[in-house]
């Protein structure tokens, strides 16, 4: 080997340190430039925060399961007093059929007792028209046929 490759080999050994050098310093001053113009304003949560903030996410989570469980039971009660109200209706309407019948009955046999009242009162009035009048002067007949008359005190 000879001098020229050996100085060679150095130079070209030491471009190659010297470029990895430049690229390490490159890279850092770039970290520095980025760190300084996006500053942590907030420093992060340490670990003791996050525990406690966990903790207390799980404590209204349980929290939340067990309104969540109540509602639930809730809405199956009403669900059970919509189907009972909806068999009352029905039970009811039934029962309003059954009335109606009722009534429509009733007011039949009514307008049929009024007819016979009618009927009754003018066979009343004929017979008052056609019975002789009392005689005039107060006098009813007695038992007996007479004519006596009212005291009129």
């Amino acid at each position: 080997m000879s001098i020229a490759l050996l100085t060679r080999r150095a130079i070209v050994t030491a471009g190659v340190v010297a470029s990895i050098v430049l690229g390490v310093m490159t890279i850092r001053a770039a970290a520095a430039w980025t760190a300084a113009s996006a500053p942590l304003e907030v420093a992060p949560a340490s670990l003791e925060q996050l525990r406690a903030a966990l903790a207390a996410e799980q404590i209204r989570s349980t929290a939340l399961q067990n309104q969540l469980d109540l509602l639930t039971a809730g809405s199956a009660e009403l669900s059970a007093a919509l189907e009972t109200a909806r068999a009352r209706i029905g039970a009811d309407g039934e029962t309003a059929a059954g009335l109606q019948a009722s009534l429509a009955a009733a007011q039949q046999k009514l307008a049929s007792l009024e007819a016979s009242l009618a009927a009754a009162r003018q066979a009343l009035a004929a017979q008052a028209a056609a019975a002789p009048a009392p005689p005039p002067g107060g006098a009813t007949p007695g038992p007996g046929g007479t004519q006596e008359p009212h005291d009129d005190d």
